[in-house]
């Protein structure tokens, strides 16, 4: 096969409006090449040929997905005979994960990434546990169950970082694995093996990333996540932390320390982390890691789904700190969704309004926006944002919807946050490939298809 020379594989898109890294300019041609921005003109002209758009946002990333739970949105929204939790949900999933096979697990992956796509999201941070057979044994290939979101990944065109989990006990101080876990777990030469399969699982992909994630203090010994650091060199670490009141009190039982404190005291906790809910901490803990670093990972759907609390962002973004959106359980998926329920369980928490604005950025929408873009982007250990050299991963905004009308610039993002939403989400690119049109996932038909056909089985 020949190779395709740069110039068969450049185009030029003109919006009227796009919001570059230093703020929103009109009239400009991205010039793209091998699916990469390799030019940016500003208050230029339309050419013959150009692709023309209204306006242009860079996507975000979403930082925190465990894709096969797409599958059990609004399954446990029944009551049951105790008062309801986190604890009594997550044996709901344990339930409902018991027969995903490979297959399985590629059709709902690929349903929830067609959800992201469609709302605004171009790369994913898919923090990956679910890994052996039904039984509990290990497939003859380690990463079967990362090959199939690997899979997912390539038919739908979202950007992975893939983040395969280690996971050995099922309580703080190494208590023995319940059997609702018996998919999860590995020792440290098994989770070796398992990183080497998964980054050979993603290897066509556009850009893909390997990081890898301790599942949660109480998964983990310090021993093991000692040698995770060192597995994981200059790549992404995730971590779930500090997500339920139980969760603090059973690391204080066990070490005398809360579990952000804990990390940080024993680990090298810096820019490769990424803490996911970290919700329940002390005003120190806030600070130290505020500036460790660290970015905090907040799914706001999730934590309000679970009843989880509310992260104390305020104080964080006070003390430098850096956050980013994911969707979590993918109960619901919307990007702007999980930006505006973040904002408002804030306003409901202190009692005012545009609580995670500034003076230097009065537009809430468009610091939601911006302090998402760049904490997810450092998560998923890419760049993220609309610059010379980047991969074109962009969205662009349908500006007759109602909601989006008679705004200016420094109004658009209030608009699409606040009151219209995914509905305004009219195309999406990732690496240059534009994945959805007029608000609908070029392969959407056949994925919800094949995603009706395994739910089937799975829920029947």
């Amino acid at each position: 096969m020949s190779a395709i020379s740069p110039e068969a594989m450049s185009s030029a898109i003109f919006v009227d409006l796009a919001l570059l890294e230093q703020g929103w300019a009109s009239d400009v041609r991205f010039i793209l090449r091998d699916g990469r921005i390799a030019a940016i003109e500003r208050d230029t002209a339309v050419r013959a040929g150009d692709e023309r758009h209204g306006c242009v946002l860079p996507a975000l990333g979403n930082l925190h997905s465990h894709a096969f739970q797409r599958g059990m949105a609004g399954l446990a929204e029944r009551r049951g005979a105790t008062d309801d939790s986190f604890w009594t949900w997550r044996d709901v999933m344990y339930r409902f994960l018991d027969r995903m096979d490979p297959d399985d697990l590629q059709a709902v992956a690929a349903m929830a990434y067609v959800e992201m796509l469609e709302s605004g999201f171009a790369r994913v941070g898919e923090f990956h546990y679910l890994h052996h057979a039904p039984d509990g044994r290990a497939y003859d290939d380690p990463a079967e169950m990362s090959a199939a979101i690997a899979r997912a990944s390539a038919e739908t065109g979202i950007g992975l970082t893939l983040l395969p989990v280690f996971y050995a006990h099922s309580g703080f101080g190494g208590q023995a694995p319940s059997e609702g876990q018996r998919r999860f777990l590995h020792d440290l030469d098994g989770f070796a093996r398992l990183l080497e399969g998964a980054r050979s699982a993603v290897k066509g992909l556009d850009e893909p990333v390997v990081g890898l994630a301790p599942h949660s203090l109480r998964a983990v010994s310090p021993q093991q996540l000692g040698a995770l650091e060192s597995m994981a060199g200059g790549l992404p670490i995730h971590i779930h932390i500090a997500e339920q009141v139980r969760e603090v009190e059973d690391c204080l039982a066990w070490s005398g320390s809360r579990p952000v404190a804990w990390l940080l005291d024993n680990a090298a906790v810096d820019h490769r982390w990424c803490l996911v809910h970290a919700t329940h901490m002390t005003p120190e803990e806030t600070r130290r890691m505020a500036r460790s670093g660290a970015v905090a990972g907040l799914c706001p759907v999730t934590e309000a789904n679970l009843g989880d609390g509310l992260f104390p962002a305020r104080d964080f973004l006070a003390a430098g700190g850096c956050w980013g959106a994911g969707s979590d359980s993918n109960v619901m998926i919307d990007a702007t969704e999980e930006l505006r329920l973040f904002e408002y369980g804030q306003r409901l928490h202190h009692r005012g309004r545009n609580i995670l604005s500034s003076p230097a950025m009065p537009s809430t929408g468009e610091a939601l926006w911006g302090q998402a873009l760049r904490g997810g982007a450092r998560a998923l250990g890419v760049k993220g944002g609309l610059s010379i050299g980047l991969p074109f991963d962009a969205l662009s905004l349908d500006l007759d919807h109602p909601s989006l009308t008679a705004r200016g610039a420094d109004r658009l993002l209030d608009g699409l946050v606040f009151a219209a939403g995914r509905g305004a989400v009219d195309c999406v690119w990732r690496f240059g490939a534009q994945v959805v049109s007029g608000g609908r996932h070029r392969a959407r038909h056949e994925v919800v298809r094949r995603y009706r056909d395994r739910l089937g089985r799975l829920i029947g």
